[in-house]
């Protein structure tokens, strides 16, 4: 391989790298870190060898996340709040036609996803990410983590029953879900609560990630009527000249808020059979820069 071509050729191969790391990671940063990491040892390796690119990055990919995550999941035990990943700024609903294919993008980096995939050990979820979010076969995976193909297709498997077990499903309708997110936003703006209570589940979930850097609840908060009387009470306090913008984040419509230009938070709602079942705010000022161009 000349070497004159190694950036074309990482390049070529960047978004699929970005997308393990950051599904391995949850944070968009560290998925940078991760990827300009893989670069520099691609840049420094003998290449002339190298007769698959893509599953020889993936394999130097994985392997940097799975020592960053085990790193920065003692980070998060110390955490002030729910944990969310970092919202991830997605545009499946332009850039892939096909509904079927944009339906499995989305799901493989759902906030509902990712936020179970925090429960699973470094190696469960590397296996998990590969398998189901890039079809990798077992094999390839076996040789990118020094295991046996036997001993990979058992963490795929515990992987696979947990997810299951803790994912909870929403509809992925994209204009089902920003319709109901408009309604939300004018009950919620109005002080509606009588309105707000009519699009929310009885066992309605809040997540809040504050990072005990903003206002936001440090537990998470259950029940229509907690969720509801929280959420009215919220939105009549003012903010410096606010803006709304409607965003793709994590392959789902979710509401960007910002105060003076710059983003306060990001709102996304669960839904399930026309009904709200979770609602996730993200307001860790750490976690929004990278939506400050949305």
């Amino acid at each position: 391989m000349a070497t004159d071509t190694a950036t074309d050729v990482f390049e070529e191969h960047r978004p699929v790298l970005t997308g393990v790391a950051y599904r391995m990671l949850g944070r968009v940063a560290d998925a940078e870190d991760v990827v300009q990491e893989a670069w520099l040892r691609w840049s420094a390796a003998e290449r002339d060898d190298v007769r698959e690119p893509r599953g020889y990055l993936v394999r130097i990919t994985t392997r940097l996340a799975v020592d960053r995550l085990r790193h920065v999941q003692s980070r998060r035990e110390a955490y002030v709040g729910p944990w969310l990943p970092e919202p991830l700024a997605t545009d499946f609903s332009h850039t892939v036609p096909d509904t079927a294919e944009r339906a499995v993008l989305a799901d493989s980096v759902s906030l509902a996803l990712l936020v179970v995939l925090e429960s699973l050990s470094p190696l469960e979820r590397a296996v998990f990410v590969l398998r189901e979010a890039f079809g990798f076969p077992y094999g390839e995976i076996a040789g990118t983590l020094d295991r046996s193909e036997a001993a990979v297709r058992q963490l795929a498997g515990r992987a696979r029953r947990h997810v299951e077990e803790g994912r909870p499903r929403f509809d992925v309708d994209p204009a089902a879900c920003r319709d109901l997110t408009e309604r939300f936003l004018a009950a919620a703006a109005g002080g509606d609560l009588e309105a707000m209570l009519s699009l929310l589940a009885p066992d309605v979930r809040l997540v809040g990630d504050s990072g005990g850097k903003a206002k936001a609840p440090l537990r998470v908060l259950e029940s229509a009527d907690k969720v509801g009387r929280f959420l009215v009470a919220v939105a009549q306090q003012p903010i410096a000249e606010p803006e709304f913008r409607f965003v793709e984040v994590n392959g789902a419509p979710a509401l960007l808020v910002l105060s003076a230009g710059k983003p306060d938070s990001v709102l996304q709602l669960g839904v399930r059979d026309g009904s709200v079942q979770c609602v996730y705010i993200v307001r860790n000022p750490d976690k929004l820069t990278s939506l400050a161009s949305a």
